[in-house]
């Protein structure tokens, strides 16, 4: 290893934009068992599988049912 490394030519990462947040959410116990439920049924973390179905929302542009609320 050496004493001391040249960034002078480094670049940045191109993929930096693309990283996650973190973030803290507060979520009901059902919603939590039931991606739980499919991690253990698929082998994906069910944080990885919250996101997923969250992102397929935003590419479908969902919107949430709020019809409980009249």
């Amino acid at each position: 290893m050496k004493k001391e490394y040249d960034f002078s030519e480094a670049k940045k990462n191109p993929y930096a934009k693309k990283l996650k947040v973190r973030t803290t959410i507060r979520l009901d116990d059902q919603v939590i068992e039931y991606f739980q439920g499919l991690a253990d049924a698929t082998e994906i973390p069910y944080q990885t599988l919250i996101n997923l179905y969250l992102r397929d929302c935003v590419a479908k542009k969902r919107k949430p049912d709020l019809g409980w609320g009249k």
